[in-house]
């Protein structure tokens, strides 16, 4: 099995045969050994601005397996290479009716394409347009302001985190994650996705592998049918049924709910039909724009500017006394704001950026933690608390244009644009006070994290920077609870709620990887129709 030699620094300038030949010293190898050698992983190490470096793992395969055993039992710093692989185990129990799956997000996708690919022939219905469709109604709201409820930011083909900035990061350890990676690839993103510490596709090329696999599945004999809502599912005793959905319906061996975090009509539905569900914690806040230069300077002071570097990206975090958090998040470096409502008369901010991450300005969401205590114990009682904030913000712009002040006149308690920040939020903005918007708790911890991370990043002391509100789609309100062994709802035999709708997932790659386990429990239970 290949062994990965870890730990490998390098100048930014260095190229890949010196890092290799550097990782082989270490490893203690001859070159007539090697039978294959490449960089499997490479980040930036820049926490001393007066040594900014990269970090590399490299991967070797020797002509003799004894001996990549023999020196990983010795070496604590080498490991193993996690193979990449997918084997599911095919049922021959035959049930009665399809697999569907509600949703056509990186969860249902991968569920959809995992079932496709082993014989299986799932129907996806997707309550948003196909992606070429789907670009049409977001322009028409970035530009123009017409809302389409059903085809947004939030709802179409490839969920919400195909008009993001595509990170592909994840803190789970699945092995599947590197699986995601290589299907990607497959499908068309980029290659150094399988070795950069923090991928990102973009939102750009993230539309066209979303085509490629829908594409696949089609082919392999799935179906997936857009602007097609689940409005009802038929229960008997705790076994669905069927399935309801806009113009028609269909008997389910098995239905995957992996409906996204914004489907509130769907979240009131499976609440009103008595499935399982509770409330939990998630974050609101807003996002704070700077010039990309002055981030790139707080990270890298004389080096900023340098070709040999990537866009400069930070992640914070404060947690009080108490336990509330604030932090940073869905960092978007040469990214824009955009309006990302999915309901009319309300306000909803996101960060979106393309591969190249060369816009002028950088954003992220500045976020606080908020908990039932909160807003309520009640299982959708954190989702009527981000709508009231959006429909708050709404009534305060008269308008879908942010509510923005500046860092300062925030820090103050004021509600002015004292910034030389161009904003990137299409539909304009307008000074109103976060105060106006959001809970006390929520505004006083804002106000604390800013001061905090400023003490950390210069670009967060600049009192010009920009604050455009509200941001609160950062993770599902709710969560669909399943058992952890057939990840099925309590209430459900075989409903399978998944990804991060349900509460099971925080982003692309831990959706993705989800819809691949649920997609290997069904097939372990059920044969391909």
């Amino acid at each position: 099995m290949p062994v990965i030699v870890n730990q490998i620094s390098s100048p930014l300038n260095a190229n890949e045969k010196d890092i290799i030949e550097a990782a082989r010293k270490r490893l203690g190898v001859s070159p007539a050994e090697i039978a294959d050698a490449h960089i499997y992983k490479t980040s930036l190490d820049a926490r001393k601005r007066n040594n900014i470096h990269y970090v590399h793992s490299v991967i070797f395969t020797l002509k003799n397996e004894n001996k990549e055993t023999q020196l990983t039992k010795k070496d604590p710093q080498l490991t193993y290479a996690a193979p990449s692989s997918f084997k599911p185990v095919i049922s021959t129990n035959k049930a009665e009716g399809r697999v569907v799956i509600a949703g056509f997000g990186p969860a249902g996708m991968f569920c959809a394409l995992a079932l496709a690919e082993n014989g299986y022939r799932p129907l996806v219905i997707e309550r948003g347009e196909c992606i070429e469709d789907r670009v049409k109604s977001v322009e028409g709201f970035m530009k123009m302001g017409v809302l389409n409820e059903e085809s947004n930011i939030q709802f179409g083909e490839g969920g919400a985190g195909t008009f993001s900035d595509g990170k592909l990061t994840t803190r789970i350890k699945d092995p599947l994650c590197r699986y995601v990676l290589e299907r990607m690839v497959e499908f068309g993103a980029p290659e150094e996705i399988l070795t950069k510490a923090k991928p990102h596709i973009g939102t750009d090329k993230l539309r066209g592998v979303v085509k490629g696999i829908r594409e696949r599945i089609i082919a392999l004999g799935g179906e997936i049918r857009f602007s097609t809502q689940l409005e009802d599912i038929l229960i008997d005793g705790s076994h669905a049924i069927s399935a309801d959905f806009t113009g028609g319906k269909e008997e389910t061996a098995a239905l995957v709910l992996a409906i996204g975090h914004s489907a509130r009509n769907t979240f009131e539905m499976l609440y009103k039909k008595g499935i399982f569900m509770e409330a939990k914690p998630f974050s609101v806040g807003a996002r704070i724009e700077h010039r990309q230069t002055d981030v790139d300077e707080s990270l890298y002071g004389a080096y900023a500017g340098s070709p040999l570097l990537p866009k400069g990206e930070y992640q914070l975090s404060h947690r009080d006394k108490a336990g509330r958090a604030a932090y940073t998040f869905c960092m978007c470096p040469g990214g824009m704001v955009v309006p990302a409502a999915s309901e009319f008369g309300g306000i909803v901010t996101n960060g979106m950026s393309e591969f190249a991450r060369d816009g002028r300005n950088a954003n992220s969401a500045l976020v606080v933690s908020v908990t039932p205590d909160d807003f309520g114990n009640a299982p959708l009682d954190g989702m009527y608390f981000a709508r009231q904030i959006e429909q708050r913000a709404y009534q305060c712009s008269g308008s879908y244009k942010a509510c923005a002040v500046s860092v300062g006149s925030f820090l103050d308690g004021k509600a002015d644009l004292d910034t030389d920040i161009e904003p990137t939020y299409s539909l304009g903005i307008t000074a109103v006070s976060p105060d106006k918007i959001f809970p006390p708790q929520v505004t006083e911890m804002m106000r604390t994290g800013l001061r905090v991370f400023s003490g950390k990043m210069k670009c967060f002391g600049d009192r010009r920077a920009l604050l455009c509100a509200p941001e609160t789609r950062t993770s599902s309100p709710v969560r669909i609870t399943r058992d952890s062994e057939t990840m099925t709802s309590l209430s459900c035999d075989n409903l399978y709620p998944c990804g991060e709708g349900a509460g099971y997932a925080g982003g692309i790659m831990s959706a993705a990887v989800d819809g691949l386990n649920t997609a290997l429990k069904i097939m372990e239970r059920f044969a391909p129709q």
